[in-house]
């Protein structure tokens, strides 16, 4: 499915770089790498990621799927180890496109998120929150990508332990990730930016979910929806609702309305079965 992976993080990056510091120690002798069938290189550039001017787009090209080694800030300054899909569904105030969104896969996106819950546990990182977070910030690209971060202050940015299991996680993946045709693809719509519900689905269900669109985005139009499946690698089987974070019945209401009239299927969250 992917053989070539190329893990980017910015110079100006504090947690980026602390991430592909430990990372080295997971890349393999070139000249054996080179015999490889699967491995991964690892690029910085001079300024932040997450502006698609300040890309490779003649190194990025030559990969199969792009990693993005990161700092998350956010207001309430929580300790997090987050795992999110880039692309906008409204405004490009952080980069990329308008309305645009990278190509995600969701059965990666899946396994990744489980390494990393699973590499965190391991090393008894139990301080931080594991979790997924909407799609949102640039840059686009035209590669499958996703973005792997460590938050939310400066304390967490330089702390060894979780940038050793964040490049743990991303070695373990790159390496052992094989496509499994039995799980079934998803995109989510609702709930809050760290999507609790949807944290479950992708860590203890079938489902593998790609792109999530937030209830803050709303009014989730046919354009968004449309662009999140198209941006999904896979073939989407079904939208999955966070039936209770998506506002209003009258915007349950329209919602619905898109997705039937687009012959898209949908199955609310508490519908889906979930592995002990």
């Amino acid at each position: 499915m992917f053989k070539k992976y190329l893990v980017l993080a910015s110079k100006k990056d504090k947690a980026g770089m602390n991430i592909i510091t430990h990372l080295l120690q997971f890349k393999k002798n070139p000249l054996v790498n080179a015999m490889a069938d699967i491995g991964f290189d690892i690029g910085l550039v001079e300024e932040e990621i997450i502006q698609t001017e300040n890309l490779d787009m003649q190194k990025i090209i030559k990969y199969d799927f792009i990693i993005f080694a990161s700092k998350h800030q956010s207001e309430k300054s929580k300790k997090t180890l987050s795992v999110h899909a880039p692309g906008n569904w409204r405004s490009s105030q952080y980069g990329g496109e308008a309305r645009k969104a990278c190509s995600s896969s969701a059965l990666f996106s899946k396994f990744i998120f489980q390494k990393l819950n699973e590499t965190a546990k391991k090393f008894s990182l139990s301080e931080y929150d594991i979790t997924m977070e909407a799609t949102h910030h640039g840059p686009l690209i035209n590669k499958p990508c996703l973005f792997i971060e460590i938050g939310s202050t400066e304390s967490e940015w330089s702390d060894k332990r979780a940038a050793f299991v964040i490049a743990k996680t991303i070695s373990e993946a790159v390496s052992s990730f094989k496509e499994d045709s039995y799980k079934e693809i998803a995109v989510a719509i609702g709930g809050p930016h760290y999507c609790p519900n949807f944290n479950k689905i992708q860590l203890s269900s079938n489902i593998a979910i790609s792109h999530v669109i937030a209830n803050y985005s709303a009014p989730i139009t046919e354009e968004i929806i449309q662009e999140a499946i198209s941006k999904t690698f896979e073939e989407v089987d079904f939208a999955v609702l966070d039936w209770k974070g998506l506002g209003q019945a009258e915007q349950r209401d329209e919602l619905i309305k898109v997705l039937d009239s687009n012959y898209i299927a949908w199955k609310k969250t508490s519908d889906i079965v979930k592995e002990d």
